[in-house]
């Protein structure tokens, strides 16, 4: 992974992912940059270059993927919104150190509701019986390259 992950977003990336993760279901093949523009950038207020441009460097960083529809690209997410909040949150835990690693999980757990700590609890236990002896063993997701 690069010394700047591909998960930190500015607030537009972030509201051009929330619109294709939101719209991915209906149009598989992906969106074009009007579809996008038709919306985030009418909320927005922005030109149809903007939005452009930005789904350009997008897909630079591996954000989304592309193909040619014509003279059109159609653009879709790279990475589910769990799979890109995991991904940040290894990276962030990823740049600490055993101690601080524990002690910033410590916090994080600290802050945490009663309902969030049951979440985590049951997928705990989900993950401990995908691992127990006599489970299919279940790697870490492959990480795909986007170009």
């Amino acid at each position: 992974m690069s010394t700047t992950p591909r998960n930190r977003l500015g607030e537009l990336e972030r509201a051009v992912l929330e619109h294709l993760w939101t719209e991915g279901p209906s149009h598989p093949e992906g969106l074009t940059v009007r579809e996008v523009h038709d919306v985030v950038g009418v909320q927005r207020d922005l030109a149809y270059t903007t939005l452009m441009t930005v789904l350009d460097r997008m897909a630079k960083k591996g954000l989304v993927t592309r193909e040619r529809d014509g003279r059109a690209w159609r653009y879709t997410a790279a990475a589910s919104r769990d799979e890109l909040t995991s991904e940040t949150m290894r990276h962030a835990l990823g740049e600490l150190a055993g101690t601080e690693r524990r002690s910033a999980l410590l916090h994080f757990l600290d802050e945490s509701t009663p309902e969030e700590i049951d979440e985590l609890r049951a997928a705990l236990a989900a993950l401990e019986a995908r691992q127990a002896p006599g489970s299919t063993p279940r790697g870490r997701h492959r990480r795909q390259k986007v170009t």
